[in-house]
């Protein structure tokens, strides 16, 4: 959401002879960055006419600012069908489907796990740093479905990120990926923001200052023809970080475009899953494990290529020691 204040600014004897967009940035604290989206937007106005940024200032002018102040918060959305995995005191554990966004990017945005959350649990609105992240200690891609933890308290909140950022938390997902493909393995390969294409990554050239470490483990648990059923294991959290390790070894999720996946016309997806999530739990430091079952249209589509989806642990990763 966002609302417009108008400031009315008068010019006194000493300020006289200034630039105006000076002025005003120094009257009311605004950014050189944000002061020329105000004057290209015609929202500085000297004696009711747009002013431009070089003009200079005389004793007694008025000046009329107008400034649209936007809220981060994530606005609470009722509709949204949330889908409940594991509750306590601290924490929440919910079902994020395909097609659904972690949070808002932009102000008043709704339809996203974040509004939903702040509408039936307003305290989660607080919890996280970031207020529009509505209490999400972390994000899934817009297609990738599976299991997202939030916190109900900043201090939930601070002690599950840090578990992140210390590599105790267990993170799988389950993908399903063409090409050739060992039993098991690990891809250790730092990413970037590709320069050229900034919604997507790359494997990082040595020495770079963007990179960041990525560390991946991954296990078959199916096969039929090339295609592989798999899980993955993430110690890291880099953007797209399953997608991208997955293909820079030659075997990208069907689907993924992005990343040069074979194409998926009845999923309308690619084919990643959050499966499961295991945090230590910020009050009783005990393992918190929760796991989220696979959706119908991916159960679906394994069966279009003679797979199903193996018991719950057969085959997987060993848990972390």
């Amino acid at each position: 959401m966002s609302t417009a204040t108008t400031h009315t600014l008068t010019v006194d004897a000493a300020k006289a002879g200034q630039r105006v967009d000076l002025f005003v940035g120094e009257a009311l604290g605004l950014s050189r960055a944000r002061m020329k989206r105000l004057f290209d937007e015609g929202q500085v106005r000297v004696n009711g006419r747009p002013a431009k940024k070089g003009l200079m200032v005389a004793e007694g002018q008025r000046i009329a600012v107008t400034v649209e102040e936007t809220t981060r918060e994530a606005v609470p959305d009722a509709d949204f069908p949330l889908v409940i995995l594991h509750e306590d005191a601290s924490l929440l554990f919910v079902d994020k489907p395909a097609g659904r966004a972690s949070h808002p990017l932009q102000p008043g945005e709704t339809g996203t796990v974040a509004n939903a959350l702040v509408a039936r649990y307003p305290e989660c609105a607080q919890a996280s740093q970031d207020p529009r992240e509505g209490g999400l200690c972390h994000r899934l891609d817009v297609e990738t479905s599976g299991v997202v933890a939030a916190a109900r308290a900043r201090e939930a909140w601070t002690a599950v990120r840090e578990s992140f950022s210390q590599r105790a938390v267990d993170k799988r997902y389950i993908a399903l990926v063409t090409g050739p493909l060992a039993d098991e393995g690990e891809v250790e390969v730092p990413l970037r923001h590709h320069p050229r294409h900034p919604d997507r990554v790359e494997p990082a050239p040595h020495g770079a200052e963007d990179a960041r470490e990525a560390l991946s483990h991954f296990r078959v648990l199916g096969r039929s023809g090339d295609y592989s059923l798999v899980e993955v294991r993430i110690l890291t959290g880099v953007l797209h970080q399953v997608r991208a390790h997955l293909a820079g070894i030659g075997a990208p999720l069907v689907g993924d475009a992005l990343y040069g996946g074979r194409e998926a016309p009845e999923l309308g997806r690619f084919f990643l899953h959050a499966r499961s999530l295991t945090v230590p739990h910020p009050v009783t430091k005990e393992p918190v494990r929760v796991e989220s079952p696979l959706p119908q249209d991916l159960v679906a589509e394994l069966g279009r290529h003679g797979l199903t989806f193996p018991e719950a642990g057969a085959g997987a990763i060993p848990p972390s020691p």
